[in-house]
Parts: structure tokens; C-alpha cells; sequence
């Protein structure tokens, strides 16, 4: 749902702040004194960054996290620049690159406040996304539910269940392989194997979604492969009374791992993958890998049925799914999808879940 009235709070912002760089004195004669002045600067641009996040959250395109937030990062930084050249001609005033550097900071420091709320709540709006359509062409197909294969070089149980129901659409609800970053020279043969097998599902006219789940990492390039790409809550699909998310954000007093997640998918992090060797960064892909299999064990081994019962709770009136737990369960209407790594699929049918 699109809120267009919250484009006023950071056009107000700026407005104001094109305001005071046109006067020779500040308003009322206030004088901030050293570092009191790079405080106002970066509180100021902090605020800035905060609210155009928030309208192109709502607003604007669909993208990742990382994308928006270096979309503002980028956007606010930039009008600091310009409005310190604005001062070079206005009496009085002066350009100054620590005043930059002090708006540029809090431009940081407003993505980072606008991120604490995901590390404590269920309330995951900021964080999720999708392109696509949700919906099929034919609702009554068979829909091929796969949830964590967590596949390294070899596809298993892909080309049997695609030989067997070649009619199918399918479902995968992230952790498709061990590791899974989406950029150039990182993507492994066996993943490149997969992108070609969903263009010839899609291009037999087979739905193929693929919802991201804890070891995908910038995926979002190959959105257009897909008919469905999305992540964090809120995967559905029209018409039908099936809803799900991979389940990694379930937990929510699992904080070590929301806090890693966060970071795992910055904008900074984005950049030093860009920027780095591509053995490097594969090298550090495999390491991210070995530290997800052997971390927080407290959370992993046991399934957190209380806060998987609250989710549920809130998707009355359709089948809830979750990927991630990599253990069969049930709670009314929710069901943790099994682990799929030897090729054990589930199918949605007729308005329920059961095993392909």
C-alpha cells in the first residue's frame, strides 16, 4: 500500500535546510559551538536519511535492504555536498568539509537507527521485498514445495521430481544451496546449473518462485528469472490460502542471529564483496558458511514452538509455511516444511500440504 503523504517529512526536511543555507546568520542569532555545530549537522542530516527511508519504503520501488539504504546513504550524502557548495555563495556562510563529513556521518547513523527495530520485532516490513507475480496460471497444479536442499554439487532429487511432475509449478523456501551470494565470478557451477533448469521450467510455462532464506546473499539480480523472488515475511500467493517466510526470522529473542543478518546483507557488506578478489570473497563466503553451521546452537536445536505458534497466529485462515528448521512440525494451520537435503519435497494439492 502506497502512503505518498510521507514524501512531506523529508521534502519538509530539506526545504529547511535549503532555508537556513540561504541566511547569513542563523535563525534567533544561535551560535553552536565546536563540536556542538557538528552534532546539529549530523542529527539534521541523521533525521533526513531517516525519513526518506521511511517514504521509500512505502513508496518507492521494491528493493533489498541494502539497495535502499545505499540509495539514501548515497542521495542524502550528496545534497550535504551540495549544500555546502550552496554556502559559497551566500554572505556570511562557509564551505566547510567537516560539516560534510559530520552530516555524512549521520546520514549512517540514521540507517542504523531505522535498522534497530528488526533486530527485536516482528514487525519486518523494512526488511522484506518482492518483484513478480504471486499469482499461477492454474491454481489447481501442483505446487513442489522445496525447503532447504542446502545443495552443493549435485542438484538431488531435482531432476527425478522434475521428470516425475513435469506439469508442476514450483516453491523453493531459501537455503537452496550451502552458500548462495549473487554476484559475478562468486556463483558456482552447480548454481548457474539451477538458473538454467528454472528458465526451462519457466519457459515450459511452469510457475517457479524462489522465497531467500538465510544462506542467500544479493540474489535479488536474478529477480527477473524468476516469476516470484521476495524475502523476509509475507510471501503469498493470490488466491490461494497459502502463506509463508523461510522461518529464520521466526525467533524473535534470537538476537545474535538478527544482528548478523543485518549486517551479512548491508550495503557495506554488498560493497566489500563488489569490491574484493573473487577468490577472496568466495574464500570468505565458504568461512560465512562454516561459522551458520556451527554458531548459536542454542536456537538451532531446539524448535522454537512458542514464537513459531505466534507467527502462525497471525496468518489465520491460510496454510502457514516455514523452510529453516530442517525438522517436520505442526501448530494448527503452520508447518515447518522438512529438510529437503536428500530430496524429500512437499507438494501444496487441493488446499493442503503433504509429502511429493
Amino acid at each position: 500500500m502506497r502512503m505518498r503523504w510521507l514524501w512531506i517529512l523529508p521534502l519538509a526536511v530539506a526545504a529547511t535546510i535549503v532555508w537556513l543555507s540561504s541566511q547569513s546568520h542563523n535563525p534567533l542569532g544561535i551560535q553552536l559551538p565546536h563540536p556542538l555545530d557538528k552534532v546539529a549537522h549530523a542529527s539534521v542530516f541523521g533525521f533526513l536519511a531517516l525519513a526518506l527511508d521511511f517514504a521509500l519504503q512505502h513508496n518507492g520501488p521494491d528493493l533489498p535492504l541494502y539497495r535502499r539504504h545505499l540509495l539514501v546513504f548515497v542521495a542524502v550524502s550528496f545534497f550535504g555536498a551540495t549544500d555546502e557548495w550552496h554556502h559559497l555563495f551566500v554572505p556570511g556562510r562557509s564551505c566547510e568539509f567537516g560539516d560534510w563529513v559530520a552530516g555524512t556521518a549521520g546520514d549512517a547513523l540514521g540507517l542504523f537507527v531505522a535498522s534497530i527495530p528488526l533486530l527485536i520485532t516482528r514487525h519486518l516490513g523494512a526488511l522484506s521485498w518482492s518483484r513478480g507475480t504471486n499469482r499461477r496460471s492454474d491454481p489447481a497444479k501442483d505446487l513442489i514445495l522445496v525447503a532447504d536442499p542446502h545443495w552443493g554439487t549435485e542438484l538431488k532429487g531435482l531432476e527425478e521430481a522434475t521428470s516425475k511432475f513435469p506439469e508442476a509449478d514450483w516453491l523453493f523456501l531459501g537455503d537452496v544451496f550451502d552458500v548462495w551470494v549473487g554476484m559475478p565470478g562468486m556463483e558456482t557451477e552447480t548454481q548457474r546449473a539451477f538458473l538454467g533448469w528454472v528458465d526451462t521450467r519457466r519457459a515450459a510455462g511452469r510457475w517457479v518462485g524462489l522465497w531467500m532464506g538465510n544462506r542467500e546473499y544479493f540474489l535479488d539480480r536474478h529477480a527477473a528469472r524468476f516469476d516470484l523472488m521476495g524475502e523476509g515475511i509475507g510471501g503469498s500467493l493470490e488466491g490461494e490460502a497459502l502463506t509463508w517466510e523461510h522461518g529464520d526470522l521466526v525467533y524473535t529473542a534470537d538476537r545474535h542471529y538478527r544482528l548478523w543478518n543485518l549486517i551479512s546483507r548491508s550495503g557495506p557488506f554488498w560493497l566489500l564483496f563488489r569490491l574484493m578478489p573473487s577468490g577472496t570473497a568466495r574464500e570468505i563466503s565458504a568461512w560465512m558458511e562454516q561459522k551458520l553451521r556451527t554458531t548459536n546452537t542454542t536456537y538451532k536445536l531446539k524448535f522454537p514452538r512458542e514464537a513459531f505458534r505466534a507467527a502462525v497466529e497471525a496468518h489465520a485462515g491460510t496454510t502457514f509455511l516455514t523452510g529453516h528448521f530442517h525438522t517436520h512440525e505442526v501448530e494448527a494451520n503452520g508447518i515447518a516444511l522438512p529438510w529437503a537435503h536428500e530430496g524429500k519435497f512437499m507438494v501444496w494439492r487441493n488446499g493442503k500440504v503433504e509429502e511429493l
